[in-house]
């Protein structure tokens, strides 16, 4: 066992035992490059990852090989869940010099831990037009004993790129224009004409294969559908829906998504299921339930939220990080069939099954199959027979469960458990199930037990069996307040909203930059990174920058805090310009901006049955909202919005904009009503 046998990540410790002298990134590591003057190799990826599996199998795994890497390089493994920060750093380096980038990503770096040379995955041996990986090592040594001036300079230029790429794109705001004129309509139609010219207007989504949800895309365009009435956008983010959800991107058997698709069709993911996406598609499922009641959204929120109950959450009630996406040494081998699996599973009901899941002899991925539907079950068949066919995929699912599982990725991390608890409290106000409620109250319970304090904000990044790691980072916090504020809006509990102030108040003294305006990705305590960063894009997980500008905004208005709201201003109006010429890279951007040019509703409902009456206000669909609710007959002095407010008889609901309410009405159709007479009077007509 080398250096990692002491760790807890899943993916450090598949590499305990490869003949590499393998370290965890640490001072010991660091420290002995520096006393060695040897070159650091560090090789990054993740415990789900498919190419990782096959790189360590056929490199790492390798004596001879390994042999190489002890002899000239200080090798260490990092998990890029656990060390985000580091990921990212790295990440740049290796787009910057090689043009892309990708798991496992593999970093060559001077003993002052800055890069020089970098890629992807190396092969064995010469193919796919790459150097072999026993090349590659061979060459960096030869190089770095040789032209090591050279190789300093390399990594000079790299490090400067990457710091320089901290203002790329960012302008210093128009201070000179009124509020009115910073954000605009014209600004939100072209970020929307970019994302349609960028539309799969057959199978959804946007661009060629590999095709990944962006969700917060689709969530863009249904915002922009609803205040517009823009057939277009709605038309689009429903397609991209409804074809992943009928493709092999979504679990048919067993719930729940996998990270992307390798086709433009949907047909063949990546087989991984990541926690992060799934709450990701779970939020903007709930807008689509909400715009459309379609039951179909219904169905799949239901049963993604399923298998995340039955397989990635811990019975302390932390969510698990992922499902590999091997098995076996197979990719995907564990979720495919053939039609004779399925004969076996159903008897008689097999022909039929397998007519509607495209489940054939041939096989219609790699000569077998996954399970899609090329029709929804509503358009061909009728109710009995869709109760049968859940009958039949339980079956499949109690067959599928017999077989070998991947692995499960079982660290938790404190911001993707945010960002599902966030999914919980969408379904239930979507959904009105107390079910998703409590399990979203019992998860932030647990947060604040293992990974967060209470009174000062501090957090940590991940958990294992009782062991919380590492300084938890922008995203964390950003989407825990997140979550702390949509969790008090379903269930009125103040302490949810104090704990989000603390987390505020520690972001803004740890994390801010120098002119106060963004965050850095990494506290002001943490030394063991090159640079500092600021993450402005949206990746596979929001910004955490876009994500803070929300809460921003979410606070000052709860709190009247001024401040933080011209800080929120100051932010969104830095990276307008950049999020409308590439909008699907700044998706939660796009959001907020919409949210400027169009106001948040401020709802208060007093009196004694306003807990089950703010239920029936989130179910509607009122994106850009803040919603306050008390059972007390006068409303709560500590909030502007329910300040003054007094409930008499019956259970009063008030409508507001910057404090300034209409009249209260008394029941939740004069409510709705009232909303959609304010949306056609400002000039826009909801769906």
């Amino acid at each position: 066992m080398n250096r990692l046998g002491g760790e807890t990540s899943p993916y450090l410790l598949q590499h305990a035992h490869n003949p590499v002298d393998w370290y965890p990134w640490g001072e010991e590591a660091l420290q002995l490059a520096r006393a060695e003057n040897k070159p650091i190799l560090v090789s990054i990826g993740y415990s789900a990852c498919h190419w990782c599996h096959v790189m360590e199998r056929e490199s790492f795994e390798d004596p001879s090989t390994a042999a190489i890497m002890n002899a000239h390089f200080i090798n260490i493994k990092i998990d890029r869940e656990e060390r985000p920060d580091l990921d990212h750093i790295y990440m740049d380096a290796v787009q910057a010099m090689s043009g892309s980038g990708g798991w496992p990503l593999n970093v060559f770096l001077t003993p002052d831990a800055k890069p020089f040379y970098g890629g992807t995955y190396f092969p064995p041996v010469r193919a796919y037009n790459r150097a072999s990986w026993t090349e590659v090592l061979t060459a960096i040594h030869k190089n770095f004993v040789e032209n090591r001036n050279q190789i300093d300079e390399q990594a000079k230029q790299v490090t400067e790129h990457i710091e320089k790429g901290n203002k790329f794109g960012l302008n210093k705001g128009s201070f000179d224009l009124a509020f009115e004129e910073k954000f605009t309509n014209s600004q939100l139609q072209l970020a929307f004409q970019q994302i349609l010219a960028q539309s799969d207007k057959i199978w959804g989504g946007f661009g060629n294969a590999p095709k990944f949800p962006q969700s917060f895309t689709i969530q863009f365009l249904l915002r922009y559908a609803h205040f517009t009435g823009e057939k277009s956008a709605l038309n689009q983010a429903l397609l991209s829906l409804d074809k992943m959800i009928m493709g092999g991107i979504y679990d048919h058997i067993g719930g729940g998504f996998a990270r992307y698709s390798t086709d433009t069709e949907w047909l063949a993911p990546h087989f991984e299921k990541m926690l992060y996406d799934n709450a990701l598609l779970v939020l903007v499922l709930c807008e689509a339930n909400q715009i459309t009641g379609n039951p179909i959204y219904e169905k799949v929120i239901r049963e993604t939220l399923a298998f995340i109950e039955r397989e990635l959450m811990d019975p302390e009630m932390g969510f698990y990080s992922a499902l590999d996406a091997d098995s076996e040494g197979v990719e995907g081998k564990y979720y495919i069939w053939s039609k004779k699996e399925a004969e076996e599973v159903l008897g008689n009901d097999a022909s039929w099954f397998c007519s509607v899941f495209d489940i054939t002899d041939e096989g219609n991925w790699e000569h077998s199959n996954i399970p899609r539907l090329k029709q929804w079950p509503s358009e061909i068949l009728d109710a009995e027979q869709i109760a049968r066919l859940d009958d039949c995929k339980k079956k499949m699912l109690a067959a599928r469960e017999k077989r070998i599982r991947p692995q499960l990725d079982d660290k938790i991390i404190l911001g993707w458990n945010a960002l599902m608890n966030s999914a919980f409290s969408a379904a239930f106000a979507a959904l009105g199930d107390d079910h998703y409620r409590e399990i979203a109250e019992k998860n932030m319970s647990f947060i604040f037990r293992e990974l967060a304090e209470g009174s000062t904000g501090k957090a940590k990044h991940t958990y294992k069996k009782g062991v919380a790691k590492f300084e938890a980072f922008l995203d964390d916090y950003a989407f825990l307040i997140r979550a702390l504020v949509s969790l008090y809006e379903i269930s009125g509990n103040e302490e949810w909203l104090d704990k989000s102030l603390k987390c505020m108040e520690r972001v803004e003294k740890e994390f801010s930059d120098e002119e106060g305006v963004f965050f850095y990705y990494t506290d002001q305590d943490q030394h063991d990174v090159i640079v500092r960063k600021k993450e402005i894009y949206d990746g596979a997980i929001p910004s955490g920058n876009a994500v803070m500008a929300y809460n921003l905004l979410s606070l000052s208005i709860l709190f009247e805090n001024i401040s933080w709201k011209n800080r929120a201003i100051s932010m969104t109006d830095a990276v307008t310009q950049m999020a409308t010429r590439y909008p699907t890279s700044f998706g939660v951007w796009l959001n907020l901006i919409q949210q400027w040019v169009m106001g948040t509703w401020e709802i208060a409902v007093v009196g004694k049955d306003a807990g089950e009456q703010a239920k029936q206000v989130l179910k509607e669909y009122i994106p850009q909202k803040l919603l306050q609710f008390t059972n007390a007959a006068i409303g709560n002095e500590r909030f502007p919005l329910l300040r003054g407010k007094i409930s008499g008889d019956y259970t009063s609901f008030f409508l507001c904009r910057n404090y300034s309410c209409k009249k209260p009405v008394y029941n939740i159709v004069d409510f709705v009503q009232l909303l959609e007479s304010e949306l056609r009077s400002s000039g826009t007509e909801a769906q």
